[in-house]
């Protein structure tokens, strides 16, 4: 079964190089407080309900077939005359993707852009984003993983030959503080950061900058970090969209 798809942004200018289509896939092995995707987490399809947008019209209940057990069809989302509901997760083949991807292929090669593969967390689909990479490699289309790296080295093996950058993200240094956080230690992720960067791969370390969680100390610690490897490092600002999208999905459980 192919991994599913939660949304798929067609100019994006925030991850990596260039004017970028950004596919975020759904499934992460981590579970960071803050996070800014929660929709990403679970790897099965959800439906989100945002209440403020709500009417009560009760159309939803009216089209729905299955009103003993969602089966996140997604024919409530389609009937909605509010927009009130969202459904999260949808499959694609590894050609349909890629022709949704080559149809901005213009936008890449004049702006030095290209596809990004993010998440949720990506790397853990390695067969299926290797040959979509591969598609994509192949075509002139520069490849990007957006990945926190929390995952065995094989998975980089897999699409290392045809990806040119790697996102890389480090939350904490510090192994307690980021379990803390994520709910899982740094080890293995620092262990494949010092692997990658042995490749001649690009990696670029991007950091969430949490208030009173890494805010501060911290971030000067990863800085130095990777100041000392020779790495770029990026701050990505903290915000609360994540938080509404969580609203959303809980008012369904």
């Amino acid at each position: 079964m192919n991994p599913l798809v939660f949304d798929i942004n067609r100019a994006s200018t925030v991850d990596g190089p260039g004017i970028r289509t950004t596919v975020f896939f759904k499934g992460c092995n981590m579970n960071c407080f803050w996070c800014h995707n929660p929709e990403s987490k679970s790897s099965g399809s959800q439906l989100g309900l945002f209440l403020e947008k709500c009417t009560g019209c009760g159309f939803c209940k009216k089209i729905c077939e299955h009103k003993d057990k969602c089966i996140h069809c997604g024919s409530c989302v389609e009937i909605c005359p509010a927009e009130a509901r969202k459904l999260y997760g949808k499959s694609y083949s590894v050609d349909e993707l890629y022709r949704i991807i080559l149809s901005d292929k213009d936008y890449y090669f004049a702006t030095g852009g290209g596809v990004t593969f993010s998440g949720g967390e990506c790397m853990l689909y390695p067969e299926f984003i290797a040959e979509l990479a591969k598609k994509c490699s192949d075509s002139g289309i520069s490849v990007a993983v957006d990945t926190a790296g929390n995952v065995p080295w094989g998975h980089f093996e897999k699409v290392i030959e045809y990806v040119d950058c790697f996102l890389y993200d480090i939350k904490a240094l510090d192994s307690d503080l980021h379990k803390s956080g994520t709910g899982v230690g740094n080890a293995l992720i620092l262990e494949n950061l010092g692997k990658l960067i042995s490749t001649d791969r690009s990696v670029i370390v991007r950091t969430p900058v949490i208030p009173g969680f890494n805010d501060g100390e911290e971030i000067e610690r990863i800085s130095r970090y990777c100041s000392d490897r020779g790495l770029k490092h990026e701050l990505l600002k903290y915000h609360k969209i994540g938080e509404s999208k969580k609203a959303a999905i809980e008012a369904l459980l």
